[in-house]
């Protein structure tokens, strides 16, 4: 039997049904609970303008956290013939109360009942990626605090440029983080806004209090213009990915250079054995797989605003049908990105740095601005300097001075962390998920 919160009297073809649905419905249990608490608020503001007595506002309050209970533990199911997340809902909810149940959806349509459970769901998750976000970051500060005063090569072109040292390569990638996470604010805070009450995009004829729901769910503000609130169906998504294309972009970069030093031919890393893996033939082999990986799908997470773009661009106002399909690239990809944060803080923290690479006399021109810069400093005009060291290089005479000293901001003798820190944390405290999370304990006391 079918269960379609539209079904009027004639029977959709099967096949015309599978390819309407598609994956909608697994993709519904990433939302499941987060509908069951968008309905928990709905309802209370119902019972609120009196389309609900507080007789059954109670029982449904209570089934509802019964059902909540289910999606936490992973037993929650959408059952054959029921088409979405929505409908087994409220046909749980009918089931066991009746008539009752049927009432919960006045004043909603799909439409923004489906936005709310997204940014829900949104909120919830860009919250678990900045906490992964976090995670890395102390640990690549704590690598670049150890490790700031040994040096390595610094690269343009990929040729030996000057000296480096491994508090700036952990330390940049600390730095850059705090960028990203500045992205990551900002999709919050576009996602944190409340679209329930605009029903299909219109507005409805019920004197809906939507300060109320968006107070009971933790919001921010709401979406204010009905129209705009379904206009943002798309947008939010494609935002969001933007911010995770963006940390994405680091953790591969991060990968690359990790994959680079780590091979015979530099030698200024060696990652965990267990993030290692050996070749069938190659007895020798320890490939950095793990790394290889992260900097795979971090690319692929890259592409998702393209991907989420492509599906949106050129709607008019209103919704589609289109709009659905975005939900099979945009909710997975959280859990990846989760997994490559994890994976890449598992790994700095046990990754072990090679501290004399630098004796290698292959190295010996990267300190030839050094010297430049000395004698610059003594008096000699720096282009005469720099022709007198290029000179001693062209003759095999330079002799390298590996003393370095860089103490200006940012540099290797000052490396800034606690600022690049205070950076963090101050970007930290703008997200205020006490907010989300106060209200959400609330709702299911």
């Amino acid at each position: 039997m079918s269960n379609k919160l539209w079904e009027k009297n004639f029977e959709v073809n099967r096949e015309i049904e599978r390819f309407t649905v598609g994956n909608d419905r697994e993709m519904d249990r990433y939302l499941a609970k987060y509908d069951v608490l968008g309905s928990m608020a709905h309802i209370t503001m119902l019972a609120h303008i009196g389309l609900l007595e507080q007789r059954e506002l109670t029982p449904l309050l209570a089934e509802l956290k019964r059902i909540y209970a289910l999606c936490e533990a992973g037993t929650f199911e959408i059952e054959d013939g029921v088409e979405d997340v929505h409908s087994q809902v409220e046909l749980m909810l009918t089931r066991k109360l009746g008539d009752m149940g049927k009432k919960i959806h006045s004043g909603r349509s799909r439409n923004d009942q489906v936005l709310v459970d997204l940014k829900l769901f949104t909120r919830h998750e860009l919250k678990e990626i900045v906490d992964q976000v976090k995670l890395l970051f102390d640990e690549l500060i704590v690598k670049s605090n150890r490790y700031q005063t040994v040096l390595m090569p610094g690269y343009t072109h990929l040729q030996i440029a000057m000296p480096s040292s491994f508090g700036l390569w952990f330390g940049a990638y600390a730095e850059s983080l705090t960028d990203d996470m500045l992205f990551l604010q900002a999709a919050y805070r576009l996602t944190n806004r409340n679209p329930l009450g605009s029903a299909a995009g219109y507005g409805s004829s019920f004197p809906l209090d939507r300060t109320m729901t968006t107070q009971l769910l933790g919001f921010d503000s709401m979406n204010y213009n009905v129209v705009y609130a379904q206009m943002g169906r798309g947008k939010t998504e494609r935002n969001v990915a933007f911010a995770m294309a963006s940390l994405a972009g680091t953790l591969s970069k991060l990968a690359f250079d990790a994959c680079l030093f780590n091979c015979q031919n530099f030698g200024f890393v060696r990652l965990p054995k267990e993030c290692t893996t050996g070749s069938s033939i190659m007895p020798h082999k320890k490939n950095p797989d793990v790394f290889e990986l992260i900097r795979a799908k971090s690319n692929k997470i890259q592409a998702l605003p393209q991907q989420i773009m492509l599906m949106m661009n050129n709607l008019p106002t209103g919704y589609f049908r289109d709009l659905q399909v975005i939900k099979e690239v945009f909710l997975p990809a959280f859990d990846e990105l989760k997994d490559c944060l994890q994976m890449t803080a598992y790994i700095i923290n046990r990754m072990e740095v090679n501290e004399n690479i630098l004796e290698n006399p292959m190295y010996d021109p990267i300190f030839s601005v050094e010297e430049v810069n000395r004698r610059a400093a003594s008096g000699t005009p720096f282009r005469d300097a720099y022709k007198q060291v290029g000179l001693e290089i062209e003759t095999g005479t330079f002799k390298a001075d590996r003393h370095v000293r860089h103490t200006h901001e940012g540099s290797i003798g000052n490396l800034c962390n606690d600022r690049i820190e205070q950076l963090m944390n101050e970007t930290l405290k703008g997200f205020h998920f006490e907010r989300m999370t106060e209200a959400e304990r609330k709702l299911l006391e």
